[in-house]
């Protein structure tokens, strides 16, 4: 991709949200839960594997379930909590239909799994060391998760991670499993 069109979608993209947010297009709940009602794409993106799988990862390998992308990195205190809370949050549906994914915007791939030692998970773990993702998906902070729908649609954003999340995130999950296609 050009760097001409990846800014371009850049924009797009922070754009969509921003007009989403003062359109009246989202509500909010505990001030880091965000719902979109009117869904937004995800960008492409394609990433190298570092944990979980081997290869590259990218958005059309997910079509067809739901999927929670969770960026994340070595350094962020949150994410002691979100990573593994993921974890088990994954474990309590069929993976056929839900899959979580981190994409890991450290610099140093070393760092991720220095961390990723510490807090080890099961889900696919991607690198993204030039942060062009994150600008992609106009990453506010740390950590920084897009609820994915079947047909890849951004519904909800989660910024940050606190104790009591995943209950928010399970019911999300629940409810966008049970639509149907």
């Amino acid at each position: 991709m050009s760097s001409m069109l990846r800014r371009t979608l850049l924009r797009k993209m922070g754009l969509m949200i921003c007009l989403a947010m003062t359109a009246g297009g989202v509500t909010a709940d505990r001030d880091s839960h965000i719902s979109l009602q009117a869904p937004l794409p995800q960008p492409d993106w394609e990433l190298p594997l570092i944990a979980n799988g081997s290869g590259t990862l990218s958005n059309s390998d997910l079509q067809g379930r739901v999927t929670y992308l969770d960026f994340w990195a070595s350094w962020c205190g949150p994410c002691r909590l979100s990573l593994p809370a993921l974890n088990r949050l994954r474990q309590t549906f069929s993976p056929e239909a839900f899959n979580v994914v981190a994409i890991s915007v450290d610099y140093v791939e070393e760092d991720a799994l220095d961390f990723l030692a510490r807090y080890p998970v099961e889900y696919p773990i991607a690198i993204d060391t030039t942060g062009d993702s994150g600008r992609a998906f106009a990453v506010a902070g740390m950590p920084s998760g897009y609820l994915i729908d079947k047909k890849g649609m951004i519904r909800e954003i989660h910024v940050g991670f606190r104790k009591g999340d995943e209950a928010i995130l399970q019911e999300r999950i629940t409810a966008l499993l049970e639509e149907s296609d």
